[in-house]
């Protein structure tokens, strides 16, 4: 499961060892400047879509690249039992990779809460 973290005006993505297989990373930073929505989601295996690169157990797990032929490009790391937070990026301000971002985290809500604080 990947830790999310609040700092210096960004957001720390690290993840553990299996989603660094499939992710193909261990960390991602985003700027906050570059955060245009968060909001949390009970079903965030939903939201990812296109074509992938990285692990998919249908119905339990999504963790890797989504959209990578087109559409919105999508960092991934999705579990159906815990609530999950989607990151909608400006791509050109969060260094061109990715345009949204889908996390299931234990404390979903008090994340995005956090995040919607620090921007303000």
């Amino acid at each position: 499961m990947a830790t999310v973290m609040i700092t210096s005006g960004s957001i720390t993505i690290e993840f553990g060892t299996w989603e660094r297989i499939f992710t193909g990373r261990a960390r991602h930073t985003i700027p906050l400047r570059a955060v245009r929505q968060a909001v949390t989601t009970d079903q965030p295996l939903r939201i990812p879509h296109g074509a992938r690169k990285g692990l998919t157990v249908s119905g339990h797990t999504k963790i890797g690249v989504w959209g990578i032929y087109g559409g919105p490009r999508q960092l991934v790391s999705a579990n159906r039992n815990l609530p999950g937070v989607h990151l909608l990026l400006d791509r050109a301000s969060s260094g061109g990779e990715f345009d949204e971002v889908v996390l299931s985290i234990p404390d979903a809500d008090r994340f995005v809460e956090a995040l919607r604080a620090e921007a303000a």
